[in-house]
Parts: structure tokens; C-alpha cells; sequence
């Protein structure tokens, strides 16, 4: 099985130590999460990347007493602690010395720079004459002017305000989206809420790596026990999901298994209805698990359920899990949420308990089991495959880049030249 993470382009990219395809370009990545625990879009996204370009993942600073704390155990500039998933990949974390601060002002703004900078030195280092800063959270817009570069990125993968009820873009997004050279946005919902401020914009969904999960993958050992039918969940276990429906659906079937994989999340009030749920006998949990093992959870479970309470923060997700699941044949039930309205033919939506019932109840069906729709789900998953997904965004990244990029990533990507 492709060890997930690994790259996977329509491109011909470059083996393992080859180094990327443009080794000139440099990609500074500011993201709100150190590299490393469960992969999510940046990761999937930014390791393919460095098929490209360089590629630094900037892990975020720990406050001044963390990191003092911590000092003799996170290592200190560029990390081997995770071996990087392609050749141009590294990870950069910040020693002791530069930690976050929060005040005074000058003190803050200094030290952030002096972090950017740094990163930005491992690149010139690598021979990077050009450099693409990409920012993945609207709070990191003050590195637009801390670091050097020649292209600005903005990659919105979430609806940041991550508010039950609507609210309007705030000033520091705003100014964010029209500022950089390039913004990148997930969901179709999100789309079309931010995506006329920045003509430079484009909407890339969220992806699956295929060979992973297409592949046969053996059962792991906890699941084995587990009856069947398997209904399940497989991702950060969180308070979007709707609980009174998994509660509702628990109990009104006890002949069916609800298998919840990945790790415990914010669960706010709750947590009580989370605790009582798994407690259930036909509800089993089974923990977080490495990345790697993940294709074996979905690709075993019988039907996948991206059961989400409707609210004004899911209206704008792009779950994640939903091209897995396809790519590994199996049915998807999911809640009326926009970005899912557009996948009707490989995915049932329900609105109530009765229909989520109904919609299990059908896709545990031999007919949704059985080869003609699984070929389906994977044809669709295929189409998103993150290899694809990423060369579109190398492309456009190119196309900012100017000069003759276009046109020697078109020659890389085996397209005809332009007049």
C-alpha cells in the first residue's frame, strides 16, 4: 500500500532524493499546527507540494514558558523527527529563543520576524532564488510584511470564525483575501462567501489519496470482533457532530454497529451525550491511529457517515473523509450540508432520523455493496485524487510566478505550449 502522504502527481515527479522539479523555488508554509498527529489538508497538500518546490513547514511558536519548558525535548531548526514524505519537504521548528510573544508589540513583531526569516534561510540555503509565502489562518497575515518573498498565497480550508451562527468576513480576512497574489478555497460554500473579493482566487476541494485507500487493506485487529453491519466514523471526534441523531440511531438499532475511529476533539457541552453514546454496547470506540493505518478502518467499516449537526460553521466544511471512504467502495450517508448537495450520485443525504435510518438501511443493500457501485464511488474518487488536486495548485502557482514558469510547467505537465 502507498504510504499516505507520499507524492502522487499526474506529473513526472521526481524519486525520492531527486530533489523538486522547480529547485530554484522556495515555499515558506506558516500553518497553526506542528507537523506530525493526524494529517489534514495543509499536510496532505504542502508534502505533495515539495514535489514542485522547496517546501518549509513552519511549526507554530510555544508561548515563552512552554518553550523554555520543553527546550531539552523539541529539537531546535530543521526536525528529522518525522522522515519528510518527499524530497523537498522539511519541517523548521523555533528553539527557545524565539518563542511567542504576546506583548509588548515590538517584542512580538520582532521575534516573528526573526522566526520567518529563518525559515526562509533554510530555503536560501537550497540554492531558492524565488519565494512563495503560503498562509494557511488570517492571523498570520502580519507575516505579508515580516518575511521577502515574490508570490503570497492565502489557502482557506475552514470557516475561521468557527461560529454556530453567521457572521460576516472579518476586517483581518478581508484584507488577507485581497492582499495576496493567490487564495485557494475548499468548499463551494466558502466559495461563495469569500470568493469574489480576490479575482485571483480558486477553489481546490479537499482530495483523497487514492492508492492508499483504493488499495486492499488488511483488517486491523481491533475491528475484527466488531459485528457487522459497520456503520462508521472516522475522523476527530468532535462537537459538530450531531449527537442526538447517533444517539437516536444507537438506540433505534442495535443490530447495527457504530464504529467511531480517530481522535477525542473539542466537545464542549457534549461530551455528557459523547460519553453516554460510546457506552453503548452496539457503539464501539476505538481510539486515534497512525496515519498509515487509517485506510484499514475505512475501507473495512461497511457504510461511512459524515453525520454533522447543521449549523453555520458545517454549512462550509468539505469533509475530509468523504473521497476516502469513496475511494475505498463504500457508501456514504451524509447530512444536508453544501458541499456534499454536489456528490447526490454517490452520496445519500438525510434530514431526520427516519431518513438517516432509511439511507443506512439502503446502503447496507447488496446492490450498494456490490461492484458496479463501488467502481462508481472510486471513479469520482479518482477525480480527486491529491496528486491532481496539487498540480493544479503548482500550476497556479507558476502562473504567479511569471516569467517562463507557465510555460515550463506546461512542458512538465505534457501540455501544448500556448501561441
Amino acid at each position: 500500500m502507498m504510504q499516505p502522504g507520499a507524492p502522487a502527481t499526474g506529473l513526472s515527479a521526481p524519486p525520492q532524493g531527486a530533489g523538486p522539479l522547480f529547485p530554484e523555488v522556495g515555499v515558506v508554509a506558516v500553518v497553526a499546527e506542528p507537523w506530525g498527529g493526524m494529517w489534514l489538508s495543509r499536510q496532505q497538500i504542502l508534502s505533495r507540494l515539495a514535489c514542485y518546490f522547496h517546501v518549509v513547514w513552519v511549526d507554530p511558536p510555544r508561548g515563552w514558558r512552554e518553550a523554555w519548558r520543553a527546550r531539552a525535548a523539541r529539537p531546535i531548526g530543521l526536525s528529522d523527527a518525522t522522515p519528510p514524505p518527499a524530497s523537498g519537504f522539511s519541517v523548521y521548528r523555533h528553539g527557545p529563543l524565539l518563542p511567542r510573544f504576546f506583548k509588548p508589540r515590538l517584542l512580538q513583531e520582532g521575534t516573528e520576524r526573526a522566526r520567518l526569516r529563518r525559515a526562509r534561510a533554510v530555503l536560501s540555503r537550497r540554492g531558492c532564488r524565488r519565494v512563495l509565502l503560503y498562509l494557511w489562518r488570517p492571523e498570520f497575515a502580519t507575516a505579508l510584511d515580516q518575511v521577502a518573498h515574490d508570490v503570497s498565497c492565502y489557502h482557506i480550508a475552514d470557516e475561521y470564525t468557527f461560529a454556530d451562527v453567521e457572521a460576516p468576513v472579518s476586517e483581518l480576512e478581508r484584507s488577507v483575501i485581497a492582499r495576496v497574489d493567490q487564495v485557494f478555497i475548499h468548499s463551494p460554500a466558502l466559495m461563495e462567501k469569500k470568493g469574489g473579493i480576490n479575482p485571483r482566487t480558486a477553489q481546490v476541494t479537499n482530495g483523497v489519496d487514492y492508492a492508499a485507500f483504493a488499495a486492499d487493506a488488511p483488517e486491523p485487529e481491533d475491528l475484527r470482533d466488531v459485528p457487522r453491519p459497520r456503520a462508521g466514523y472516522v475522523g476527530r471526534i468532535k462537537v459538530q457532530l450531531d449527537w442526538d441523531l447517533l444517539a437516536a440511531l444507537a438506540q433505534r438499532r442495535p443490530e447495527w454497529s457504530f464504529v467511531f475511529v480517530g481522535p477525542l476533539g473539542f466537545l464542549g457541552d457534549r461530551r455528557a451525550q459523547q460519553e453516554a453514546l460510546f457506552a453503548r454496547p452496539n457503539v464501539h470506540y476505538l481510539g486515534a491511529k497512525p496515519v498509515g493505518e487509517i485506510p484499514g478502518y475505512t475501507r473495512h467499516v461497511d457504510v461511512g457517515l459524515l453525520s454533522y449537526a447543521l449549523n453555520n460553521y458545517t454549512r462550509y466544511i468539505f469533509p475530509l473523509k468523504l473521497h476516502e471512504f469513496l475511494a475505498a467502495g463504500r457508501p456514504v450517508v451524509g447530512s444536508d450540508i453544501r458541499s456534499l448537495r454536489d456528490f447526490e450520485g454517490v452520496v445519500r443525504i438525510a434530514r431526520s432520523v427516519d431518513e438517516w435510518d432509511a439511507a443506512i438501511a439502503a446502503a447496507l443493500a447488496p446492490e450498494a455493496q456490490g461492484p458496479a457501485a463501488v467502481e462508481q464511488r472510486r471513479r469520482v474518487a479518482r477525480r480527486h485524487d491529491w496528486g491532481a488536486l496539487v498540480e493544479r495548485i503548482a500550476g497556479t502557482l507558476c502562473e504567479r510566478l511569471g516569467g517562463d514558469y507557465p510555460e515550463r510547467f506546461r512542458a512538465l505537465a505534457g501540455a501544448p505550449p500556448t501561441e
